[in-house]
């Protein structure tokens, strides 16, 4: 089943899908309860694209619970507001990092500023999580928010 982008708001959330640069993932854990955490993600394939270290929870948590959302800051107002609901997977067939231009294009300031070069990173960041999006609820946002006149 794929989004439909054609209506108001899946028009702005395939407008911030290209534009923003981090998205809050919330996994469940062993328990049950939610787990935000901002991440970095490309949009490939009509799935969401994030890089993880193996020993993170959002890895352990997806492997038990592979129901996530991801959803982006909600804007100054708190109107501008796009939530996926999708199902989660480890993809053992993603290329690695240094192999994904669109990543490295997007995050490469971020990977020097955390004191390693993109092959370092690549190597840490070894699991690559898909999110294929199967529902997309919203709120449009203000039109100053969106400096529409």
């Amino acid at each position: 089943m794929s989004l439909d982008f054609s209506t108001a708001t899946g028009r702005r959330a395939l407008e911030r899908i290209n534009t923003e640069r981090v998205i809050w993932l919330t996994t469940s854990s062993r328990a049950g309860v939610p787990q935000p955490r901002p991440v970095w993600f490309i949009w490939q394939d009509a799935s969401f694209l994030i890089y993880s270290l193996a020993t993170t929870h959002k890895v352990q948590h997806i492997r038990l619970h592979p129901e996530v959302a991801l959803h982006f800051d909600a804007g100054p107002s708190g109107t501008d507001i796009q939530v996926f609901h999708g199902e989660a997977r480890i993809d053992p067939s993603a290329a690695p990092v240094r192999a994904q231009p669109d990543y490295v294009q997007k995050y490469r300031a971020e990977i020097l500023e955390m004191g390693m070069t993109v092959d370092s990173y690549s190597a840490s960041f070894v699991v690559a999580l898909r999110i294929v999006p199967t529902r997309l609820r919203g709120l449009m946002p203000l039109e100053e928010e969106l400096n529409v006149t």
